[in-house]
């Protein structure tokens, strides 16, 4: 006997465990600041990368606080390298999950998570063909682009989840490594000033 799960029940309890996570944390007051997040962090002990990996999957669909903020949380809580590697792991997950909703649910999903304003600024770049998978490429590879609204208008192009995946695998960690390190240093100054 073969289990089938339709994939639209994995994806809407995938949403439901997101936006449970957003409540949780709003209720308990995780998201009420970067200090707050830490300190959470610090209560669960040995499940922390867990608790941050599942953070930054959620910080990609809903928008928490800044995502270069919560990549210096992942340093700062875990190190440079283990805080890279978290970082790494859960927008990978979080953008991939951004590229099938999408996929999935098409335009009326995507507006209901970016602003109009947005979304009409960058969406004439889809209809690009394969110039978009090369300003995605690129994007992906700089530190200061709207990620992960170019992940959902990835979903809404002709890209292919391979080549989507291909492009995340590859630049995503530069531009993590840009905000992680970088941001962390400019942070670690300001405080030494003090």
């Amino acid at each position: 006997m073969t289990l089938s799960i339709n994939k639209n029940y994995i994806t809407v309890f995938g949403i439901i465990v997101c936006l449970a996570l957003v409540v949780f944390g709003y209720q308990n007051g995780i998201f009420t600041s970067p200090e707050a997040l830490r300190a959470f962090l610090d209560s669960l002990g040995i499940f922390a990368p867990l608790g941050f990996i599942a953070f930054q999957i959620v910080q990609c669909v809903i928008t928490i606080i800044p995502g270069g903020l919560s990549c210096v949380i992942g340093v700062m809580v875990f190190g440079p390298v283990y805080g890279f590697i978290y970082n790494y792991i859960s927008i990978s997950i979080g953008s991939t999950i951004n590229f099938l909703l999408a996929r999935e649910y098409g335009k009326n999903l995507v507006l209901k998570l970016v602003s109009q304003k947005t979304y009409d600024k960058y969406i004439s770049w889809i209809e690009k063909g394969k110039k978009f998978d090369k300003f995605f490429a690129i994007a992906m590879f700089a530190p200061c682009s709207p990620d992960d609204l170019l992940c959902f208008l990835a979903g809404l192009s002709e890209m292919s989840l391979k080549k989507f995946v291909i492009i995340i695998l590859t630049c995503k960690p530069w531009s993590i490594l840009a905000y992680s390190m970088g941001l962390s240093a400019v942070i670690t100054w300001i405080t030494s000033l003090f």
